[in-house]
């Protein structure tokens, strides 16, 4: 049985989250025994796609400020403990390195199976917004490292991640395991979506659809993006944010205080994976001038429905994009940002050619990542007997 790891999990939807989920899943039907371990989470019980797999839930209490992340308290949790060490796995993922990461590490160590981490994330700009000594800081990354060393095997999801993790002290091997996508769809199903989308929507057909799929957090690049549009406010777009985080209120404020609540329209998150299709389908171009990502899903999802996306220059999610081939680079900076995309919104046809690049390039379905996934654990687990 293969353990998947993670401190996110469905009904909490971010890109790590949707990762775990799509390896449990697809692990699943490609006839593997998986078993998802993850903190519990209010509603967790009512999820609209209940899971074919077991997955385990320990005893957690609300991040302050971090809604709606946990912080897990699995060794609270003696239900869940005597369930853990009953199941017999034969490797563990971890998709974590905080609580779920070290649980999965002590699995491994007593049970005597490898266990392979991926890292994720640019966590000292985490660190960093929720504590201001550098000292603490330079102590959780020093902790963060330390549980990478610990690990068989340590999976990046593309390449450009490999100098965070350098940059954090990490020495050892990487191994590159790209994400896959799950919105893969045929073209003419995409433009019957569009159509349908955009009319539910009432976006005139002469209107460009800009959207944003992720946390509502500063870190983001949000700012930078509100900002920009305050700029095109007169040119024919609308755009629209589906998901949640911290800085939702104050994001909501600044809209207000730039006088764009009529042209902006905060969603909310979104659990229907084909509603959330459909608003990619919908949407003529995908902004995502963040610094902060390594390798987000939501960029590769938009581009499955032929909507490609404008990134920053110099961040490390960016090294997919062929700048004006399959989505677009800006400096991070208003007036950039603004040039561009109303130089877009006057030119829809290199919309549509650029989004049909994307489409190309830049999907891959799961169901191919996961054939990969298995014969690489299939190799831990050989060079672990040895």
């Amino acid at each position: 049985m293969i353990g998947i790891f993670n401190d996110n999990y469905p009904p909490i939807i971010d890109g790590v989250a949707m990762t775990a989920h799509n390896y449990a899943y697809w692990l699943h039907q490609r006839q593997q025994k998986v078993c998802v371990v993850t903190p519990f989470s209010p509603n967790s019980g009512d999820m609209i796609i209940k899971q074919p797999f077991p997955i385990l839930r320990y005893n957690s209490i609300p991040i302050p400020k971090r809604p709606p992340y946990r912080y897990g308290l699995p060794y609270t949790d003696w239900t869940f403990m005597n369930q853990l060490r009953m199941m017999p796995f034969d490797l563990v993922h971890a998709h974590c390195p905080f609580t779920s990461g070290h649980l999965a590490l002590r699995i491994a160590r007593k049970q005597q199976i490898p266990i392979v981490a991926t890292f994720h994330s640019k966590y000292r700009q985490d660190f960093e917004r929720a504590v201001k000594s550098k000292i603490i800081i330079d102590a959780a990354i020093k902790n963060l490292v330390h549980f990478y060393e610990q690990v068989d095997e340590v999976w990046i999801p593309q390449a450009a991640v490999e100098a965070t993790i350098r940059e954090y002290g990490y020495k050892g091997n990487l191994t590159v395991v790209e994400n896959g996508n799950d919105f893969v769809t045929p073209e003419p199903q995409i433009m019957q979506m569009r159509h349908e989308m955009r009319e539910k929507l009432s976006i005139a057909d002469s209107e460009i659809v800009l959207l944003f799929v992720g946390q509502h957090i500063w870190e983001k690049g949000i700012g930078l993006t509100l900002d920009a549009l305050y700029n095109i406010k007169h040119l024919p777009w609308h755009f629209f944010m589906i998901g949640t985080g911290y800085a939702v209120s104050e994001i909501n404020k600044h809209i207000n205080d730039l006088g764009l609540s009529n042209k902006i329209s905060l969603v909310g998150n979104i659990f229907d994976r084909e509603l959330l299709k459909q608003y990619y389908a919908a949407a003529d171009i995908f902004l995502f001038p963040s610094m902060y990502d390594n390798a987000p899903l939501v960029v590769r999802e938009a581009a499955a429905l032929q909507t490609p996306t404008i990134m920053c220059t110099g961040s490390t999610a960016s090294e997919v994009i062929n700048n004006g081939i399959n989505g677009w680079l800006t400096a991070p900076e208003i007036p950039s940002y603004a040039a561009l995309i109303s130089y877009l919104i006057e030119h829809p046809q290199e919309i549509r050619r650029v989004g049909q690049m994307a489409s190309k390039t830049l999907t891959r379905s799961w169901e191919n990542i996961v054939d990969e996934v298995i014969e690489r654990y299939k190799d831990i687990q050989e060079k672990y007997k040895k």
